[in-house]
This record gives structure tokens, C-alpha cells and sequence, in this order.
């Protein structure tokens, strides 16, 4: 897996401090500021390369330097978009209760017994108190 931003808490620290729900929220959140982040990045490397008209070379220089920063900045953060609304949709999909389908509703369980593998993470239902592993992986 990609390293973490910092802002973006693993699924296992966001579901014991903020809860399953806001955890998600956040996620979904962070991954939509990288989408803005990304078409500003778009509409800066459109507009570096309007400059070039009429520019001196030394300027379609810089302009060039600007047109592969703004093109980097734009794939980085359309890559890191995906990847954040892909990995809350992934965990929002096996969120639902298999007892008695309630939508996260996810408590982390502590039960040092309880930990399962790498990628997997211990959650019970709040309202019916069933367990199972949400795949992190």
C-alpha cells in the first residue's frame, strides 16, 4: 500500500477515535480535495502553455518547467484521488453487518485475541455485537 498521508488515519485508528461513519466522511473528503487538486493542476498547465504564444525562448523555457510541474502535480494527484475513493468504497462495501445489516455500525474490537492477520481488521456490530474482519489489504 501507497504511504499514508498523515491527515488520512489507518481504518483501525479512524474507527476507534472518530467511528466507522467519519472515518469514511474524512476519507471521502480528502480524496475529493485531491480531485480539486487536480483540476486546478489541469487549468495551470493549460495555462502555461497559453503563455508560450508570443513568449521570448528563455520564457517558453520556464514555461516548459511549469507546463511538466503542473502535469506532474495533476497525475500525482489524480493517482492519490482514485486510490483514496477506491479504498473507502472497497471498506464502505463490507461495512454492512452480516447478522442484521446494519451500515457501519462498527465498534474495533480490543481483544488482543482477537487480531487476526496483516490487512485485516477486528470489528464488532453495535447493535447485535457480531463479529468479523474487514479486509484492509
Amino acid at each position: 500500500m501507497p504511504q499514508r498521508n498523515p491527515l488520512n488515519r489507518p481504518l483501525a485508528d479512524g474507527i476507534r477515535q472518530l467511528g466507522f461513519r467519519k472515518w469514511y466522511e474524512r476519507e471521502l473528503l480528502s480524496s475529493h480535495a485531491h480531485m480539486t487538486l487536480a483540476i486546478l493542476a489541469a487549468v495551470a498547465m493549460l495555462a502555461s502553455f497559453e503563455a508560450f504564444q508570443g513568449a521570448s525562448p528563455v520564457d517558453k523555457l520556464i514555461n516548459t518547467g511549469f507546463v511538466v510541474a503542473s502535469a506532474a502535480i495533476a497525475l500525482w494527484s489524480l493517482r492519490r484521488y482514485l486510490f483514496l475513493l477506491m479504498h473507502a468504497e472497497e471498506l464502505a462495501n463490507q461495512a454492512n453487518c452480516p447478522s442484521c445489516k446494519a451500515y457501519g455500525q462498527l465498534k474495533l474490537q480490543e481483544d488482543p485475541a482477537a487480531r487476526p492477520g496483516p490487512g485485516l481488521v477486528p470489528v464488532c456490530c453495535k447493535r447485535c455485537g457480531f463479529r468479523w474482519n474487514l479486509n484492509d489489504g
